[in-house]
């Protein structure tokens, strides 16, 4: 079970869904002979300093006298507070610069795939139907509104002014952003939607944010744009949005796409409408997978110097859950 002796302490991993394998793995190369277990020993388990979370069982992190801090694995932090019983220590999030570009190669993948009228093109193939559209839009022409402008929700935005797009982002409080047009809190809201063509959800999941993609945001979507009602991308948590109405708003052509990488359920039932919607693209929750071999020299990072008496940082607000 490790050196229980070892004055750093163990780090203990409790994640679901995942193999714990790979993770430990690329620990035993990133700290070698720092002890990380998947359990405590026994309640009130004095040698734990640290746990690594991804959606741990609730109850798992209770009773750990010397806990020092818990990091996410992923890049939201929703899935801790699920936890009735989360001890009152520092939560971390973890900023990547891999999950980074792995979120903005979805985006623009997705954004450029709607804007060249690729779901056209793949329905013309299928049925053999040569059709050529000579009135295609210039990236110049759409406006993508991004739905958080964290760090992800930034990253994004940059790549798709590099592009040629115009760009405009919403968040809860003030953001500024270069070369991005900026809205935020309530007041803002509306003349976001107002603009926007492509619609990317990056936002975390809070009490604030849940349900948020929603019939009352639809409603109040700009309906004749260059791409013609608007496209939704949702690659940041399944609460953020309400699946009956997104197939609602599509069938009523307030939206005229939707591109969903997380759900309400997942994996996604296989009875889900969604799966077979014409206007519906799903992927299986894969616009970011965390990477071992990326994620845990940051963390062994964080530790080291929290140990060395540095303050850590990207630590979450519990009032706000990010």
């Amino acid at each position: 079970m490790g050196n229980k002796g070892d004055d750093k302490g163990r780090i203990l991993l409790s994640i679901t869904d995942w193999d714990p394998d790979m993770w430990r793995a690329e620990f035993a190369k990133a700290a070698p002979g720092r002890p990380i277990v998947l359990q405590p020993d026994h309640p009130g388990d004095e040698t734990i300093h640290y746990a690594l979370v991804w959606k741990q069982k609730p109850g798992s992190l209770a009773n750990l006298p010397n806990l020092k801090a818990i990091f996410s694995l992923g890049a939201g932090v929703d899935h801790i507070f699920h936890d009735p019983h989360i001890p009152d220590v520092p939560i971390v999030r973890i900023v990547s610069d891999d999950l980074s570009m792995r979120m903005s190669e979805y985006v623009v993948w997705q954004v450029l795939d709607h804007h060249r009228l690729g779901p056209r093109y793949r329905r013309q193939q299928q049925n053999r139907i040569w059709h050529e559209d000579r009135r295609q839009p210039a990236a110049n022409e759409v406006t993508v509104g991004i739905l958080g402008l964290g760090v992800l929700g930034r990253d994004a935005a940059a790549k798709l002014l590099a592009l040629g797009f115009r760009v405009t982002g919403w968040s809860r409080r003030p953001h500024e952003t270069e070369g991005v047009e900026t809205f935020h809190g309530k007041e803002g809201f509306g003349d976001f939607l107002a603009g926007a063509d492509i619609i990317v959800c990056l936002l975390p999941l809070t009490p604030e944010t849940k349900g948020i993609l929603s019939m009352s945001m639809f409603a109040r979507l700009k309906q004749e744009g260059p791409l013609g009602a608007p496209v939704l991308i949702n690659a940041g948590r399944g609460g953020l949005q309400n699946e009956a109405d997104i197939l609602a708003a599509l069938d009523r052509g307030l939206l005229s796409a939707a591109v969903l990488d997380v759900f309400q359920k997942e994996p996604l039932p296989a009875d889900s409408p969604l799966w077979t919607h014409p206007k519906v693209t799903v992927t299986p929750h894969a616009a970011a997978s965390s990477a071992p071999g990326a994620i845990v020299p940051l963390i062994v990072q964080h530790i080291e110097a929290y140990e060395r008496g540095e303050p850590l940082t990207n630590v979450v607000d519990r009032a706000t859950q990010y």
